[in-house]
């Protein structure tokens, strides 16, 4: 009995990774919320980020903030310092900086002597 219950431990251990979406949230709506979050910036940190996209997708704020969990656990977004949401696909992609190069000092100037 012991030797069966080890062999369901990858099983239960995976089975918290999986993402699901939000019960009552189609695909459609999926892709109207990653849209309103990039209308107003990537961020859903504040009440005036979540109107907008409340009124452009037709969900509830308790669905918005399902959907960004969602986002989250699936890896399409991110936690933000305030405690808010950050969407981190499509054309809120974060960019690589480029590396910041110092330019070498000018050659001192030579005396003619």
């Amino acid at each position: 009995m012991l030797k069966k219950s080890w062999l369901l431990l990858p099983l239960i251990a995976t089975a918290g990774c999986l993402a699901l979406p939000p019960e009552g949230v189609d695909d459609a709506q999926l892709r109207a919320f990653d849209e309103a979050v990039a209308s107003i910036g990537c961020n859903l940190d504040y009440e005036a980020d979540y109107l907008p996209v409340e009124l452009q997708t037709g969900l509830t704020r308790e669905q918005v903030q399902q959907v960004a969990n969602y986002r989250i656990a699936a890896g399409a977004g991110e936690s933000t310092e305030v405690g808010g949401f950050r969407l981190t696909t499509g054309s809120c992609t974060p960019t690589a900086e480029a590396p910041v190069v110092e330019a070498e000092p000018a050659p001192a100037p030579t005396s003619a002597g």
